[in-house]
């Protein structure tokens, strides 16, 4: 990979990472679904009117869009506005390969390697011991939530794979759109129009500018940089940076948010990211599942 590629890679990642931080500002702000809507909203507006159309079928847009805009996103940050830090947001989230590789044994027939089981059971013994560090001082349902968010990743990232959309960029625009609506509607239901009246008189320019980062910066840039690196280079080149993420989120969580990392929590990380990486591993004619997108 050239330098300037690699560069590439690693500001993306970055900018994932710190994107929890971001999250974590606007929640001060917007109600968790409200938020989500608004994001897809403002990603998708602008966007619609450069890209073409997705390129697959409509029934994977809508399925992409629920799965990964509407549940991933929605739990997400339901479990990031119920107290979830920013930085173990970021790691527990990626627990999605997990998921993704099960999802696909299951949907698509593809069988496992052993590294990658191996993997899997490394990743897993780590999230528990995030689960039991955390639920110590915290409330567990916030932890479940992003999990539950993951395991919605692993199978939005099966029904793309199932898609194959040959625009990357106009893919992700078009399910934001059609993910809108839907977060509107529960947002209404169960946030409540006075909530969402509340928010939007009482937002700040921190609240809105976290809202056009997570927007622009973290999902229409970045997907679109990630986009353009998986076509000039194989996924098993560009996946591992996103192992980058984590990392970054952490880190980022602990310098702008002040939040403690416990030795449990440093270590559950390391065996978490250790068993990630080792699910990345794939032969050079693979193609990996997963894109990261926070």
């Amino acid at each position: 990979m050239k330098l300037g590629h690699a560069a590439l890679a690693v500001l993306t990642t970055v900018i994932w990472g710190v994107n929890f931080v971001v999250i974590k500002v606007g929640l001060a702000e917007f109600p968790p679904l409200l938020f989500s809507s608004l994001r897809f909203l403002a990603a998708a507006v602008p966007a619609l009117w450069l890209v073409g159309r997705p390129g697959v079928a409509w029934k994977w847009v809508v399925a992409v869009a629920l799965a990964l805009g509407v549940a991933k996103f929605g739990l997400l940050f339901l479990g990031m506005g119920a107290g979830m830090p920013a930085g173990l947001s970021s790691l527990v989230l990626q627990s999605q390969v997990i998921f993704t590789v099960v999802f696909a044994t299951v949907l698509l027939k593809e069988r496992p390697r052993p590294v990658q089981l191996v993997g899997m059971a490394v990743a897993a013994t780590g999230i528990v011991l995030i689960a039991l560090d955390y639920g110590l001082t915290s409330p567990l349902s916030a932890l479940l939530l992003v999990v539950l968010g993951a395991i919605a990743w692993g199978l939005s990232n099966v029904a793309t794979r199932y898609a194959k959309p040959p625009d990357a960029l106009s893919f992700i625009v078009w399910v934001s759109a059609v993910a809108t609506l839907p977060l509107l509607a529960l947002s209404v239901i169960f946030e409540g129009p006075s909530a969402i009246i509340t928010a939007f008189g009482n937002a700040t320019w921190a609240g809105v500018t976290s809202l056009l980062f997570v927007a622009w910066v973290s999902t229409l840039f970045g997907f679109g940089v990630w986009g353009f690196l998986l076509r000039e280079h194989n996924a098993t080149t560009v996946v591992p940076f996103a192992l980058l993420v984590p990392v970054a989120g952490m880190f980022s969580g602990w310098l702008f948010l002040d939040e403690h990392i416990s030795p449990v929590r440093l270590g559950a990380a390391a065996l978490v990211l250790a068993g990630m990486a080792a699910t990345t591993i794939h032969r050079p004619s693979r193609r990996l599942l997963a894109a990261p997108v926070s």
